[in-house]
């Protein structure tokens, strides 16, 4: 039987490494995005101090200054890419498995160097994953792997953001952690199972630093690469800042632990997953261009959702509020992985396959920095504004981003 051409796509050997590449990428980063405040929260840290942890995400937003490195050097024999995905998964493990066995209340400063330690690693891992699978994959599977890689990343969050929470309900933070990190193992199996891809390595360090540079200015021209930074850096602020204390949002609701593992994260999830599958799988008909506007403004209705929810203010918790969570979460999501596919297909274009991890490192670095830095004052601009004008203000915020595809992105451009 002729299996159907979408399906066939998707039923490849490298989309099922997307998943692996996705899954490891997603999964350090929702333990700093949603683990790490629940455990802060629960242990009676205020909201300034876990907004403020946001800063420790700042490897995410540097990573470009190392990625030469991972272009120009193979520390195992294992080749460039793998050696680089092995080391910082085995690290990883070790770290995630030792920050839970400290007290936010005594070793706050312990806690802060390991999170750093973590976002290091992951960031690290993150230049590596992002060059191998754009080398393994080919110009018109960009789409559709990157969205699949995406899934995987959001699949990942299930761990930190569900598992985890559920099992802190019923056991001790240290073994929580321990338990979290043991799922980093599918990614040191991957590192083994996939073979190197076959890319030129630059000579020396200097040339994997100055040329990715030097080709992406002479490649676009001044103004044309100074949009398309500005648009990396602004399309996904607004969600960004959104969702960036959202387990203290529910917590303050009135929702429990279990609840938000139960509904709020499964309610997140799955729309995603349909939402990046289906915006890869409409990129094949739509081009990145058109993607980025449709995807775009379903990402910024979608912030107004949580306004509402936040409008209601903190109620007893029943079947009905529990729907209007996992309906609210559930568009967000949808409005993300939609926007999330095309965003990342966009980066991957824009970037060439002769210095992969340095470009593509300098572009994810500056997607992350209003995770980072804007996230940080998050915390203070809900105690100022409360979380309703919070949420318009992150509705505001993601305008922008928008107005600037008339120029890196027009409609009437098929890509």
């Amino acid at each position: 039987m002729t299996l159907p051409p979408w399906l066939a796509a998707l039923l490849t050997r490298r989309m099922l490494i997307c998943v692996f590449t996705g899954f490891s990428s997603g999964l350090p980063l929702y333990l700093l995005l949603n683990l790490l405040p629940a455990w802060l929260r629960s242990e009676g840290i205020n909201l300034k101090v876990i907004g403020l942890f946001a800063l420790i995400q700042f490897p995410y937003t540097w990573k470009f200054l190392w990625s030469p490195l991972l272009d120009r050097y193979s520390p195992l024999a294992l080749g460039r890419r793998r050696s680089w995905m092995l080391l910082t998964q085995v690290g990883l493990v070790v770290v995630i498995g030792l920050i839970g066995g400290y007290s936010p209340q005594t070793d706050i400063t312990v806690i802060v160097g390991l999170a750093t330690a973590i976002a290091l690693l992951s960031a690290t891992q993150d230049i590596a994953l992002d060059a191998f699978r754009r080398e393994i994959l080919a110009e018109d599977e960009l789409g559709l792997g990157n969205a699949v890689h995406v899934n995987a990343y959001r699949i990942a969050g299930l761990v930190p953001g569900s598992l985890s929470l559920i099992l802190a309900d019923h056991l001790p933070w240290s073994q929580v952690f321990m338990i979290t990190a043991l799922f980093m193992l599918p990614g040191m199996a991957l590192a083994f199972a996939v073979s190197e891809p076959v890319a030129g390595v630059p000579r020396t360090l200097r040339q994997a630093v100055v040329e990715p540079f030097h080709e992406f200015i002479g490649r676009r021209g001044w103004q044309s690469a100074v949009m398309v930074l500005s648009f990396i850096f602004l399309y996904k602020l607004g969600d960004s800042m959104c969702t960036a204390l959202a387990t203290p949002f529910y917590l303050d609701m009135g929702y429990s632990k279990s609840e938000i593992g139960l509904v709020a994260k499964h309610a997140g999830l799955w729309p995603a997953v349909f939402g990046g599958l289906l915006g890869g799988l409409w990129m094949l008909r739509l081009g990145t261009n058109r993607a980025l506007w449709l995807f775009g403004v379903v990402q910024l209705a979608s912030i107004f959702g949580f306004a509402w929810l936040a409008a209601q203010g903190p109620q007893s918790v029943d079947a009905t509020r529990l729907s209007s969570l996992a309906g609210v979460i559930g568009f967000e999501a949808l409005g993300v992985g939609l926007g999330t596919a095309a965003f990342v297909a966009f980066i991957a274009r824009s970037t060439n396959p002769l210095y992969t991890a340095t470009q593509f490192a300098l572009f994810t670095s500056l997607a992350a920095v209003p995770r980072t830095f804007a996230n940080a004052a998050t915390g203070w601009l809900v105690e100022q504004f409360g979380w309703f004008g919070f949420f318009m203000l992150c509705s505001a915020l993601a305008v922008p981003g928008m107005l600037l595809l008339v120029r890196v992105a027009p409609w009437h451009e098929a890509h």
